[in-house]
């Protein structure tokens, strides 16, 4: 270690931790594991101050990737302590979607020594014919919480920019930071070989399920039974962080908290569709110790630094032990102390998951992956080869031999590469005939961008992230203050009057003018319409399996609350209960209809697929199914008829028939096709001077699959949309893996509605609350469900 850093640690009255030193001295790539508040960051960029202090370097020496934009704002004022402290002449920048067009203009003519910057805008400066000037010295590139990268689509191009980097920068070398990582080796592999550095992981977190006064409701997702408890909680920390799952639960929760902060403590809210501003005044308040708890969701999952918040509560089970892992680490942000985290089920069902998800975190089983991983996306890849053109001619063949330099794909074929290659260049052979999508062009052995000037057109549309469309919310008036974003399609829906929340406050829709929906704060009126419709998460195969083993093993049920060990102990009187190995399968008739229900343990996703097999099976039976509820751990079908052998609707092979056929015109697929067309650059939802609304890239994109799917069946884009919709929005792959590792199914045929569906027909009946009376209602038929179930003491 430089004297100069040695004694900079020491006027901090810091020792330098091994792993910190390790990652100074390693000369090839690394992967660092280390728990929250263990010195990542620092690590990572160790020998970049040391290299510096030792040879001043020309132009730009380390890139940071990270994939939030606000942890580039965190690690610039975090890290100009230590270089001021050093006495180093050096330029820390940060690149991303924020920066002004002057400034990116300047960094690409005269980088800054340290640049900080997110995968879309590292592929945005690669594209420019000035790349390798701009990275041709470039010595390190330093990538943060890379397991939020590197299951997704945005680490394929992280993958691809690092291939490309390679290619310009001789001898670079890569550190990539993680505290949460099931399997190091096989991340190590994917990065495209490192050597994995393993830190102590420091004291065990200290975590427990809330106290709370009431047991939690039957139903539902909000947490909001629990508000008062959690309101105690944080009048009795410094700082509190509450996380929640979506914005809709932040919002809706934030509401709640209000109505019990008698004290009126200051609580703030951040989520992603908050306006950027807003969220920046927040995270100011937080590191200035003017709050004293957030309401938050992932926006504040990753790698934000505050050491003063010394309470983590999660509302409502994590669905994911990774994510719980990271959001405890956010308390006590420190490495000698441990982490204080306590969790609120929001119905009886997530006690289960919690207490699951407890023992999971207690035995470091973190959801993961198999080593083989997922091989890059070819979209991705079209994507790269448009971008690669962008910035000059290239060589095929070259091109092709670097990409298989990144870990995702390595394995790619040069068919494949050939299949890309050519969508690229001319859309494929339905769509060659249309001088648009005639994009490149081969002259003297070279590719080329056959008009330069859609150079311009390709950067605007970079990027792998697809969310559904979205629309500004700003006060009415001129120059009304921005207060963040909705869906489309929820915009669509609004008319004048109706009210609805937006960061914590309830607004009254006035009009859509411009594409930017108008609103005014309007506090006396209680929201009538939920905020937004997103996708709720499903629980994980990993912590599903926990869940299923709990529930089928009485002498677990020690670490469950009374209420939900009473639960299962009705259930196995009434009926059986889940086993691991089996598939369980209820029958049993209320009133006029016959229910079947069918305990899969395979996530939301995979449930909703499964619901809408059995049924489309069940209509070709005869049987008239007339609905059904999917949720994390299994769906209800009621129909007209019973089912008496459930078997045989659930054989793998008698899934899949016509599950094709089914896909192919269902919305499934046409939202599946708009993505994976956006991401390979077929469609272009962003052109100078203008801006397709989501309706008309809809529109656009439902022509262009119909037309392909007419006469051009095998296109390469149709192929990836299926292998996306099967694995991804149906998620068919994980049924079949259900079906596999629970070749026996078990059919009971019981009396009456069973203990454990009673909250899956709850679910079905539920209604919007639209008020006290609406409330009343609900209440009432909860009440009369569970005692129709037998659950009525347990009310």
């Amino acid at each position: 270690m430089p004297r100069e850093i040695a004694a900079w640690f020491a006027a901090q009255h810091w020792q330098p931790h091994p792993h910190q030193l390790d990652l100074l001295a390693a000369q090839g790539d690394v992967l660092l594991m280390a728990p929250t508040g263990g010195g990542k960051t620092l690590a990572g960029f160790l020998p970049t101050l040391a290299q510096l202090l030792q040879d001043p370097h020309e132009g730009l020496h380390t890139l940071y990737v990270s994939p939030l934009k606000a942890l580039t704002h965190d690690i610039a004022r975090n890290l100009s302590r230590p270089v001021a402290d050093l006495g180093l002449s050096i330029r820390i920048e940060d690149r991303t979607g924020d920066t002004s067009q002057t400034r990116r203009a300047r960094q690409r003519v005269d980088p800054p020594e340290i640049l900080l910057t997110t995968p879309e805008s590292l592929a945005l400066m690669l594209s420019y014919p000035e790349a390798p000037r701009i990275f041709g010295a470039l010595k390190r590139v330093v990538i943060d919480e890379i397991h939020a990268l590197a299951e997704s689509k945005r680490g394929d191009q992280l993958m691809l920019g690092l291939a490309r980097l390679r290619s310009l920068a001789q001898g670079l070398q890569v550190a990539a930071l993680s505290a949460t990582v099931e399997n190091p080796p096989a991340l190590a592999r994917w990065m495209g070989g490192a050597r994995v550095v393993e830190a102590d992981p420091g004291p065990p977190p200290d975590i427990a399920m809330l106290d709370v006064a009431r047991p939690p409701p039957w139903s539902g997702g909000g947490g909001r039974h629990a508000a008062q408890d959690v309101m105690d909680a944080i009048a009795a920390a410094r700082l509190t962080l509450v996380f929640v799952n979506t914005r809709a639960q932040a919002e809706l929760f934030f509401q709640a908290l209000w109505a019990v902060n008698d004290a009126n403590l200051p609580i703030g809210l951040h989520h992603g569709s908050l306006a950027r501003e807003t969220r920046a005044r927040v995270e100011a308040a937080m590191a200035a110790g003017a709050l004293r708890a957030v309401v938050a969701t992932g926006s504040l999952d990753l790698g934000i630094d505050w050491g003063d918040v010394d309470l983590v509560i999660q509302v409502a089970a994590p669905k994911n032990i990774k994510r719980l892992v990271q959001r405890i680490g956010r308390a006590n942000h420190r490495y000698d102390a441990p982490s204080r985290a306590r969790i609120v089920p929001a119905n009886r069902f997530e006690v289960i998951e919690c207490v699951a998800a407890l023992q999971a975190v207690a035995a470091h089983d973190l959801d993961g992956e198999d080593d083989a991983r997922r091989p890059g996306g070819l979209d991705v890849l079209c994507q790269q080869i448009l971008l690669t053109a962008c910035a000059g001619p290239f060589d095929a063949d070259a091109l092709f031999a670097e990409i298989r330099t990144a870990g995702p794909y390595g394995g790619v074929s040069r068919a494949a590469f050939d299949d890309c290659l050519d969508f690229a260049a001319t859309g494929g052979y339905a769509l060659r005939a249309y001088d648009r999508w005639q994009r490149l062009v081969q002259r003297d052995g070279l590719w080329h961008l056959r008009d330069p000037r859609a150079a311009r057109a390709i950067r605007m549309n970079i990027g792998t992230i697809t969310d559904t469309e979205k629309l500004k919310v700003r006060r009415s008036g001129r120059g009304g203050a921005p207060l963040g974003e909705v869906e489309e399609a929820f915009a669509a829906q609004l008319s004048p009057g109706d009210t609805f929340l937006m960061g914590g406050q309830t607004v009254r829709y006035d009009r859509l003018r411009d594409m930017v929906v108008e609103v005014t704060p309007n506090p006396s009126r209680q929201p009538k319409i939920a905020v937004f419709s997103g996708t709720k998460l499903a629980t994980s195969t990993r912590l599903s399996e926990r869940v299923l083993a709990l529930i089928g093993d009485p002498g677990a049920w020690d670490a469950l609350p009374g209420h939900t060990r009473e639960w299962l102990e009705l259930q196995r009187e009434i009926s059986v209960l889940p086993q691991p190995g089996t598939l369980t399968c209820e029958t049993f008739l209320r009133g006029d209809q016959a229910c079947l229900v069918a305990y899969s343990f395979a996530g939301r996703n995979a449930n909703q697929t499964l619901g809408l097999l059995l049924t489309r099976r069940m209509e070709q039976a005869g049987l008239g199914p007339l609905g059904f509820i999917a949720s994390d751990y299994a769906v209800l079908i009621w129909s007209v008829d019973p089912v008496d052998d459930p078997a045989p609707f659930l054989a793998p092979d008698s899934l899949r028939e016509g599950l094709a056929d089914w896909l192919a015109g269902n919305a499934v697929m046409k939202r599946a096709f708009r993505d994976v067309a956006t991401v390979a650059g077929l469609l272009q939802r962003n052109l100078p001077g203008q801006r397709k609304s989501g309706r008309q890239a809809t529109f656009s994109s439902d022509i262009i699959y119909d037309t392909l799917r007419r006469h051009d069946p095998d296109h390469l884009l149709l192929r990836l949309t299926r292998t996306e919709a099967m694995r991804g929005l149906v998620d068919f792959g994980r049924i079949e893996q259900m079906l596999a590792d629970r070749p026996r199914i078990v059919h009971a045929r019981a009396p009456h509605v069973t203990p454990l569906a009673a909250p899956l027909l709850l679910e079905a009946g539920r209604v919007r609350i639209e008020g006290e009376g609406a409330e009343r209602l609900i209440e009432r038929e909860a009440a009369r469900l569970m005692a129709e179930a037998g659950l009525a003491d347990l009310m």
